[in-house]
């Protein structure tokens, strides 16, 4: 038989035992795979995250140009607009995105686009480059879709997971495979590793650095961060554990707005984790331990819920809620005490060790400084933590903590709560080099407020 022939009679045959019986195709539903349902069910929680920045570029040879060099003068610096995209996922109805540090890190402008093709500008609430974690904010005109977050102590190696994302640009591509390994490291230099990170062999590309990896029954268990570049089906992700440990602190209002309120909670039953003395929450007299069941009357949960619904209440408010402790059920009234603004100059000095000045307009405009550059090292008191790691004057500080500071204002609400000997992670810009460059230094905060 021609080999053609033959090509014909197995197609046909194949064909044929498709059908099923009176000659009608096989039902739709005998092709819905887990995967199929997962997708359908998590799509509309998936963003596509693009971001723009503006990279300073100056050419000191035929051979050397690089990003992030700020004018001074000579020679000619031309400005460049430089656009990357990532994945996000909803994580709370009222508008609250987590994706990776690296996708945002940096920008000037950020916009999210989601499944129905809506795109809105996005807020970075919150930056955590040593964890690569951010939070995101939209204004949306009605409550998002937004996905469920899961554990991550239970993982299988060998169980099937989903990744949803835009690699390369291709929005709500979906790829599935197994967990090929847990507790992994990924170091990328002396000063960033990535560790406890959770291997897949899902497939992964840029652009879905940011999505979510997900189990069969639909539930966030990590967030997709890096691949290996020289290796073939081998992804990380961030295991969804830490995201339950680094929401509240990301989240908290008492660093975002002046008010005092004095109780940490989180987790997916909304548990207390810690309770300062003499706090409007400790005269509440609630307890580490207790669980919040209803905030303002309405059902909590889990933590990341119970702090969005912190964070829209004004100061000077009162906060009414449900508490479980044990088989008792109590009914608490906290107010949201609004306190006066921190002196964040004086928080520098005596905790960093810094003298600091906001820039000034001449300032800023000479150097063609960014909007996120608000801060500049007036001096640098000898031996202190901020002498210690090397920080000097004219040094621009970033980020405190996780959080923007383009004021003095910024820094005391950054610093406020920090006590003597704790650590504080510092991210700042050298521009009194010939090769500007960002840095970031953990001070641990001297005695002597």
């Amino acid at each position: 038989m021609p080999k053609h022939a033959l090509t014909i009679v197995i197609g046909t045959t194949l064909l044929l035992s498709g059908l099923a019986v009176g000659g009608k195709p096989p039902a739709r539903a005998a092709r819905r795979t887990p995967v199929v349902e997962v997708f359908e069910h998590c799509r509309d929680a998936v963003v596509n995250i693009s971001t723009t920045r503006i990279v300073r570029m100056r050419s000191l040879g035929p051979e050397w140009l690089w990003d992030n060099i700020f004018d001074f003068g000579a020679p000619p610096v031309r400005d460049q607009r430089v656009q990357s995209l990532g994945s996000g996922v909803v994580v709370h109805e009222n508008g609250y995105i987590v994706t990776n540090a690296h996708v945002v890190y940096q920008a000037s402008d950020v916009q999210v686009t989601f499944a129905d093709k809506k795109t809105l500008p996005a807020e970075v609430v919150a930056v955590d480059r040593e964890h690569d974690m951010a939070v995101l904010k939209v204004k949306a005109p009605a409550p998002l879709p937004y996905q469920k977050l899961g554990r991550s102590d239970d993982i299988m190696i060998g169980e099937t997971v989903v990744a949803i994302g835009n690699p390369l640009g291709l929005q709500h591509t979906v790829t599935s495979g197994i967990v090929s390994a847990l507790d992994r490291d990924l170091k990328f230099s002396e000063d960033a590793v990535y560790r406890g990170l959770i291997q897949t062999d899902a497939p992964i590309n840029p652009g879905n650095s940011g999505g979510p990896l997900l189990n069969v029954n639909g539930e966030l268990i990590g967030i997709n961060t890096a691949i290996r570049g020289d290796a073939q089906n081998i992804g990380f992700a961030i295991p969804v554990d830490r995201l339950w440990e680094l929401l509240p602190a990301m989240l908290d209002i008492e660093s975002r707005a002046r008010v005092r309120f004095g109780m940490r909670v989180a987790g997916p039953e909304a548990k207390v984790l810690d309770v300062r003395q003499d706090t409007p929450a400790a005269v509440a007299k609630l307890m580490v331990g207790d669980r919040v069941v209803k905030f303002d009357g309405t059902p909590v949960r889990d933590g990341i819920d119970y702090n969005v619904r912190l964070l829209a209440q004004k100061p000077g408010s009162t906060v009414k809620m449900e508490v479980r402790r044990g088989d008792k059920t109590l009914d608490v009234a906290v107010p949201l005490e609004s306190v006066p603004l921190p002196d964040g100059a004086k928080l520098a000095r005596e905790l960093l060790g810094v003298e600091l000045d906001e820039i000034s307009n001449d300032l800023r405009h000479k150097y063609d400084l960014p909007d996120y550059a608000g801060l500049m090292v007036a001096s640098v008191v000898r031996g202190s933590p901020a002498d210690r790691a090397g920080i000097i004057p004219s040094d621009l500080i970033l980020r405190l903590r996780r959080t923007p500071v383009t004021a003095l204002q910024d820094v005391g609400l950054a610093l406020e709560q920090t006590q003597a000997g704790e650590r504080v992670v510092v991210e700042g810009l050298r521009i009194d080099t010939d090769r500007p460059f960002f840095w970031t230094v953990t001070l641990r905060t001297r005695a002597g407020r």
